[in-house]
């Protein structure tokens, strides 16, 4: 069963701009974008379609001008450049995933991380399942909150050398729901890649 928010609904993006501390400038168009991201349907071509903005699915989506001209998909390029630039001083990715779930990925994830560390690495620990963050739980950071700075996202410390980012971070209650699917959740994904400041890291697991 679905389970909702003490309002009676699905937690709507802008939500998490009361868990971000600091300037939430840098924070604030990439979240109002994914509100704009809840009626694209779940058989959307995707922008880099030569179909995008064309196929019978896109009929109503609030995106179709975008895709249908194109600028969508230079957006997505876009997009794609500023998270390589963020990860430029990222030496490793370390992706951890299966064809299902519970089969143990955050618990690989963080010993993973935890032993990278311990060998004097700089890592980072990006826990992306974003309907049943586990990582902050797992590691002890439960009631953590994200600050922010005009370097972008802080992630939170379990040691100096190991830093971690989740959405468990922007939830006010650990048993509220994050029922998103497709465009949404991959806004949030890209969020992460983009506005968190790793800075220099040996590994970046993400879980």
């Amino acid at each position: 069963q679905q389970r909702r928010n003490s309002h009676g609904g699905i937690l709507h993006p802008s939500f998490f701009l009361s868990r971000v501390g600091g300037d939430s400038s840098l924070s604030t168009k990439s979240i109002d974008d994914m509100a704009d991201d809840q009626d694209v349907p779940e058989a959307c071509p995707g922008v880099g379609s030569e179909r995008a903005g064309k196929e019978d699915a896109c009929q109503g989506c609030p995106n179709r001008s975008a895709c249908a001209d194109g600028s969508a998909k230079k957006q997505a390029e876009t997009d794609a450049q500023k998270v390589a630039a963020r990860l430029k001083d990222v030496r490793h990715v370390v992706l951890v995933l299966s064809g299902k779930g519970g089969v143990g990925k955050s618990t690989f994830s963080a010993q993973l991380a935890y032993a990278l560390a311990s060998q004097d690495k700089e890592v980072g620990l990006l826990d992306v399942d974003i309907c049943g963050p586990s990582i902050p739980t797992m590691l002890g950071l439960e009631g953590q909150e994200v600050h922010q700075s005009n370097l972008g996202w802080s992630p939170v410390y379990v040691d100096d050398n190991l830093g971690v980012m989740s959405i468990g971070f922007l939830l006010n209650n650990k048993d509220e729901a994050v029922v998103w699917r497709g465009p949404r959740k991959n806004s949030l994904i890209k969020q992460f890649l983009q506005d968190v400041d790793w800075a220099k890291l040996d590994y970046l697991v993400v879980d």
